[in-house]
């Protein structure tokens, strides 16, 4: 199941966070469910640029329920430099990280950018319903800053969690979680898999080097998370049957 799917299928009126939403591939679907406040967020000035010009091609202007935030989320307010690898003079965007600086790797020059960061809870949002998270490694981070609004709010989320990234991410960002009374899933083979099942040693191998793109069969990514007080029936609204 993809992201879309999920957010699309669980959809309930209110604020939709969209983190690390480079040129809106999600934002543009998602600002048209019914009821939705998108808030994205996206600190790479090149990829913010063209999601800018995505919603204002889209809706002729930024409408007033979409929120455009050029900065990055964290654990605390602040500054941090984002990494950008580039190859043979092009930039991998999709690769920039708060969390790695691609040091050691030959093949790789780095652009940085030095950029403002906030937290989910300063947002004090009072109707959190969605989050959708792609921090490159920086998951973990976002997260702690959002404790008290995922404590009082309770949304689904759908996360890129990748070793690749941060080594060890896809065991500490479900146990941050698990903390916070929530439970992560994986999709497999249609059908959907607990946590527990997740084997990174088996469904998650790839370089660390963005110059090396072979990965392992399968590679399991992306994550689901939702309240362990509403699992029952979620699961009935994500069922592959």
């Amino acid at each position: 199941m993809d992201e879309l799917t999920f957010h699309t299928r669980l959809h309930q009126p209110g604020s939709i966070l969209d983190v690390g939403a480079h040129d809106g591939l999600l934002t543009l679907p998602l600002s048209r469910l019914p009821g939705a406040r998108i808030l994205a967020f996206e600190p790479l000035p090149s990829a913010f640029a063209r999601l800018e010009a995505a919603i204002r091609a889209e809706y002729g202007s930024i409408p007033p329920h979409i929120g455009l935030h050029p900065v990055a989320l964290g654990a605390e307010a602040g500054r941090l430099t984002l990494s950008v690898p580039v190859l043979e003079g092009v930039a991998q965007e999709q690769w920039a990280s708060t969390a790695k600086t691609y040091a050691g790797f030959g093949s790789v020059t780095v652009l940085r950018h030095e950029v403002a960061v906030t937290t989910i809870d300063a947002l004090d949002l009072p109707d959190l319903r969605h989050v959708k998270l792609d921090a490159e490694g920086f998951e973990e981070e976002v997260l702690q800053g959002a404790r008290a609004t995922l404590a009082r709010c309770r949304p689904v989320l759908s996360l890129e969690v990748e070793e690749r990234h941060r080594p060890g991410s896809t065991r500490d960002v479900p146990a941050l979680l698990a903390g916070l009374g929530y439970e992560t899933w994986f999709a497999l083979h249609g059908e959907w898999q607990p946590h527990a099942a997740f084997d990174a040693a088996t469904m998650q191998v790839a370089s660390p080097d963005p110059a090396v793109f072979a990965a392992s069969d399968p590679y399991v990514f992306t994550f689901f998370a939702w309240p362990a007080e509403r699992s029952a029936a979620i699961q009935a609204a994500l069922s592959y049957g």
